[in-house]
């Protein structure tokens, strides 16, 4: 198996598509595979940088005169609660959360449709089958776990949300979730990123990843709402968002 360090590492360019995000903006991805003994160092090396995991690919937004999207992380320890979260919390108090290993399961399949049906329909991960699916769970070459969180007085102990989260030297790092599109009012997308501050800092760690920002993206705009937040911006490093 090839072993990549830095020095060797290849990066690999896609071609142009239409940006999610933005109309009439075109997309283009820097890309490399995580491989060998040393995948977990290139991962947080490159992470660090700005990129973000993909099963066994690793990339960054690479478009032509445009830099929308940007990397961003939560400081957990700085992290205090408004009103508003502090409501959803309590609204989720009657959760379990269990951490476990990427093994994909038919329970958790069935939930990942249904988000997506209700979610993101039309969508081109609406056709994913469960081998699909176990793919993305499963294909990881670093350090990653699944967190279930379930009715935790139900006589059936519902499955209600599922979390795939990479864990890094400094944190964890959400690489997707999903959950029940018919619990809207608990806002568990939310909980979800409120649960991994608590586990970041009950593990006496920094950082929540959330992945990619655009600020002009209704999308993605909820993730400014998670103060302090920092951006990566390129030599600069982590830099607080203003």
């Amino acid at each position: 198996m090839t072993d990549h360090t830095p020095e060797t590492t290849q990066l690999f360019l896609t071609a142009a598509m239409p940006c999610p995000y933005l109309p009439g903006k075109q997309e283009r991805k820097l890309f490399t595979h995580l491989t060998g003994k040393r995948a977990a160092s290139l991962h947080h090396l490159l992470s660090e940088n700005g990129f973000r995991r993909s099963q066994n690919l690793i990339y960054r937004p690479a478009c032509e005169g445009c830099n929308a999207c940007q990397s961003v992380r939560i400081v957990a320890n700085d992290f205090e609660a408004s009103g508003r979260f502090r409501r959803v919390l309590r609204h989720n108090d009657d959760l379990s959360v269990e951490v476990r290993p990427t093994t994909a399961t038919s329970e958790q399949y069935d939930l990942f449709k249904r988000y997506l049906e209700s979610r993101h329909a039309g969508g081109g991960m609406n056709q994913m089958s469960f081998v699909d699916y176990e793919y993305m769970v499963e294909d990881t070459p670093v350090q990653s776990v699944l967190v279930e969180y379930r009715l935790r007085d139900h006589p059936d102990n519902t499955l209600v949300a599922v979390a795939l989260t990479d864990v890094m030297p400094d944190g964890l790092s959400m690489v997707y979730s999903f959950y029940d599109p018919d619990l809207a009012p608990r806002s568990l997308g939310t909980y979800l990123i409120l649960d991994h501050i608590d586990q970041v800092r009950s593990a006496g760690l920094n950082y929540v990843y959330l992945g990619y920002w655009v600020k002009d993206s209704p999308k993605m705009a909820y993730k400014a709402l998670y103060r302090p937040l920092e951006v990566q911006k390129g030599p600069l490093g982590w830099c607080p968002l203003d």
